[in-house]
């Protein structure tokens, strides 16, 4: 049984539950919404959380205008709010009727009803969070874990801390079971559970690569745009992210097909029969599954306010991810070795956007300076994290 652990986004909601009527917080299943709910609903001993999943709950707000006017002194959690989307028109009227900061908690993954309720129904009324699995920055909180498991398992609590690692496969295999079969639907998506889960190993093949929408739609027997529509789904479900090429003024000759990659790199293992570290070594796609290990850590972690992108041109010159803040731009390479090297192409993007830093990501213990006059570092993504925080 998993003990509770401490996430670095409870100091966030708690702020936002002192200035927002209702806070809703976002994220992929089983990624710790209840969990971090829960914990903070232990503040608040007039509180109560109704869990829509649960039939008995749902009956409770079967008159809920009635229920919401009497409750208004307690802070009312929703878990999977996306169930019931006639409750938004509710809760903006008995919002209205009392603004008073903290009065509702909403739980929910991306759905369609969920983003089209919430932004129709409470818009300035509503904060949104977005919970990941365990971030890279919140591995000290836990037990006996290590970069190279969290890489291995991804962050979704029930694989990390899994007591072996087949226990970790097992569980991986059941969660991307139930995505297709109960989220995906959802989303509008007619396809079969099995091709709608051969596009999703292509997506797993195809991280930390360019989007090839043709090659794709071809292999499975669709339209490009049917996949572009595809990918922006599992997107918008926290499963994939995209990155878009940078906006450069160089002059120079970019890519221009976006980038797509696998968030957790727990999933993309499983979508590539990937089961332990010695596996994964020797495996054609380590190179990109450390690539999409490190990019996801850097942007689940960064605070807002920086964009990010990627930068190639067609003569080669390659940085894998761009990251803006004001006029700070600092540049990020992913060498999946514990003693990089880089190429030319390396140093003639640096050349290019010229960044205030530049950091190559790699699995070290330690950071280093690779190149103190063009104040280019190694480290692993908690090393350049920090680093780079440290500017601001």
């Amino acid at each position: 049984m998993l003990h509770y652990i401490e996430r670095i986004l409870s100091r966030d909601l708690n702020e936002r539950l002192s200035w927002f009527p209702a806070v809703a917080i976002l994220g992929p299943r089983q990624c710790g919404k209840s969990t971090l709910a829960g914990e903070l609903l232990k503040k608040y001993p007039e509180s109560l959380y109704i869990d829509l999943e649960r039939p008995s709950h749902k009956r409770i707000l079967t008159d809920s205008e009635a229920f919401f006017r009497g409750n208004r002194n307690r802070l009312i959690c929703i878990d999977e709010i996306q169930q019931s989307p006639e409750l938004f028109p509710v809760l903006r009227s008995e919002i209205d009727a009392d603004r008073r900061p903290g009065r509702f908690l909403l739980l929910g993954s991306a759905s369609p009803e969920l983003i089209r309720g919430t932004s129709e129904s409470l818009a300035g009324r509503i904060s949104y969070l977005e919970l990941t699995p365990f971030r890279i920055d919140e591995l000290r909180n836990i037990p006996a874990s290590s970069l190279y498991l969290h890489w291995v398992r991804g962050g979704f609590p029930e694989s990390l801390l899994a007591e072996s690692d087949e226990k970790s496969r097992v569980w991986r295999d059941d969660f991307r079971r139930t995505f297709l079969e109960r989220d995906i639907p959802l989303f509008g998506i007619s396809l079969s559970r099995e091709m709608i889960h051969r596009f999703w190993v292509m997506c797993g093949w195809n991280s930390a690569q360019s989007i090839n929408y043709s090659k794709i739609a071809d292999s499975l027997g669709l339209s490009h745009t049917t996949i572009r529509h595809y990918i922006d789904i599992f997107t918008a479900a926290y499963m994939t992210r995209t990155v878009m090429p940078y906006q450069s003024n160089t002059g120079k000759r970019l890519v221009k097909a976006p980038r797509i990659y696998i968030r957790d790199t727990g999933i993309l293992h499983s979508l590539l029969e990937i089961n332990d570290y010695n596996t994964l070594a020797s495996h054609l796609h380590y190179g990109s599954s450390w690539e999409s290990y490190a990019v996801e850590s850097l942007l689940a972690a960064l605070p807002s306010g920086f964009s990010h992108a990627f930068y190639r041109t067609e003569k080669g010159a390659e940085i894998d991810l761009v990251l803006t803040r004001g006029s700070d731009t600092y540049a990020v390479e992913c060498k999946a070795h514990t003693a990089p090297t880089v190429t030319r192409g390396f140093w003639n993007a640096i050349e290019d956007i010229k960044p205030k830093m530049s950091f190559i990501a790699a699995p070290v213990e330690q950071s280093y300076v690779f190149d103190e006059k063009k104040n280019v570092w190694v480290g692993n993504p908690l090393h350049i994290l920090n680093k780079i925080l440290k500017q601001f």
